[in-house]
């Protein structure tokens, strides 16, 4: 019997951004097509130039939650306190939502979803640049990722239009 690869291994974001972890919480993004994206997905700069919707699973609404986004060299959005069941428009956005827009080559673009321990507050970072999601863990206590999905992104040629 084949063992399907875990698609976070093969997309380098466990190793690269995060420690591998089990998910145990269901984390949906979607932007403004209201299509849901599956791990590895391509999609165009201009369907990522919008905030995506982030809907948390769970199943105590008491439970709060850290989303953060780091995308390549920067943090691209952060909101702290989610309430478990929800979205994160009922967390609060410590840092705003900055569109990226891939100039050259595929994009990774990863969102990355921590437990709170308790009702600790969690600092944002002194800046966007190079954000480092295990050590933002680390200063917060949040231990390992209940669950991360990422997808790619590269700027659309000519040749791509036609």
């Amino acid at each position: 019997m084949s063992r399907v690869p875990d698609p976070l291994t093969v997309g380098r974001v466990i190793g690269e951004v995060v420690d591998n972890f089990s998910p145990s919480v269901q984390m949906t993004i979607t932007y403004n097509t209201n299509k849901q994206f599956a791990n590895g997905h391509e999609l165009l700069p201009l369907v990522i130039a919008a905030r995506p919707r982030v809907d948390i699973g769970g199943d105590d609404l008491r439970a709060a939650y850290t989303f953060v986004s780091p995308a390549k060299k920067t943090l691209a959005l952060m909101v702290t306190d989610i309430p478990g069941t929800t979205d994160a428009s009922f967390g609060k956005e410590i840092v705003s939502y900055e569109s990226q827009n891939p100039a050259v080559g595929i994009h990774r673009y990863v969102f990355v979803l921590f437990k709170q321990r308790g009702r600790r507050t969690v600092s944002p970072p002194s800046w966007r640049d190079y954000f480092n999601t295990r050590r933002f863990s680390i200063e917060n206590g949040l231990g390992l990722p209940v669950a991360a999905v990422y997808f790619n992104a590269q700027r659309e040629t000519a040749a791509r239009r036609r």
